[in-house]
């Protein structure tokens, strides 16, 4: 049976969150009943997401429009293009926060609340439901344990942690069941060689509404939208994607076997680090992989498939 999950994504800064959800909407294991977005301009990312859901024919899962904090830049405006979400099909929910709530509170089994983005959104529906504890598990991209990013051998303050230290705090202090891929094992996964051929190759066969085609033309206009980041200096975006976090997080919501997994104390300070501390709450942490190529493997075809 499919497992009830809600994705809390700030989708339209990096790329990565565009690959998660074409990933998730692949993904049998999980069941979606509700996608909320989170910080920045929540309504453009709710209309990425609604284009998205669209062209995929999902437009049965609702949208929340979730709290806007601190924007950043529309970085997939070409792709958007001049989408009207007044004249989306599907659900827009203003109060995202309280969808979450009723979402979780509704479901008759646990849901996998799977967040790849900063956690404003769900703190406030802590404050505002603390019962959804007893009826969700927390799925994170966030922190970095041993490993920082581009594989440094330290750990970093990572950005869905920084961004809101004490939201995030708060969720991780939450008693409720919590699993993380940190930047250990979600900072080096990359579509390239062979596997990205495929995605390009479905692209043009299955056409602009199949999930390889949404991601490869959101990675092609994004990377013109951000090439003078300085990490994307050596990324040729026609052989390779950048660097896809938050798939890792959707894997995490329905299976854990591809990976090393330890429950560590963890905590969050104020300024937005992760430590393993004694007094930190039980977090089950993704810490190396058993086989990242198959990983890699299954991302593939769940992308490439036509159906």
């Amino acid at each position: 049976m499919a497992i009830p999950t809600i994705l809390d994504t700030d989708i339209g800064h990096d790329v990565d969150d565009v690959w998660a959800l074409a990933f998730l909407l692949r993904c049998p294991e999980l069941d979606v009943k509700l996608i909320t977005t989170t910080t920045g301009d929540t309504v453009y990312r709710a209309e990425l997401v609604a284009k998205m859901l669209q062209l995929m024919n999902r437009t049965d899962i609702p949208i929340g429009i979730g709290i806007p904090l601190d924007d950043n830049p529309h970085t997939h405006d070409v792709w958007l293009d001049n989408f009207d979400l007044a004249a989306y099909s599907g659900t827009v929910i203003q109060d995202g926060v309280g969808a979450i709530c009723d979402t979780i509170m509704q479901a008759q089994d646990q849901v996998s609340l799977i967040c790849i983005g900063p956690v404003p959104n769900i703190a406030a529906a802590l404050a505002r439901q603390p019962d959804i504890c007893t009826n969700a598990k927390f799925v994170g991209m966030h922190g970095s344990i041993h490993r920082g990013y581009l594989d440094a051998p330290k750990p970093m303050r990572e950005f869905n942690v920084k961004v809101h230290a004490l939201a995030c705090r708060a969720v991780f202090e939450a008693p409720w069941e919590k699993v993380i891929t940190p930047l250990d094992t979600c900072g080096n996964i990359v579509l390239e060689g062979e596997r990205f051929m495929r995605i390009r190759e479905a692209a043009e066969q299955q056409g602009p509404a199949s999930p390889a085609a949404i991601c490869l033309d959101n990675h092609l206009t994004w990377f013109e939208a951000v090439k003078d980041w300085p990490v994307l200096q050596h990324l040729d975006p026609h052989t390779q994607s950048s660097i896809l976090y938050d798939l890792v997080a959707i894997y995490l919501g329905f299976a854990e076997d591809l990976l090393d997994m330890r429950s560590l104390p963890i905590q969050i300070t104020p300024d937005g680090k992760t430590l393993i501390d004694d007094d930190g709450a039980s977090v089950r942490c993704a810490l190396n992989w058993h086989d990242r190529d198959a990983f890699l493997d299954l991302v593939t075809e769940r992308l490439v498939s036509a159906t």
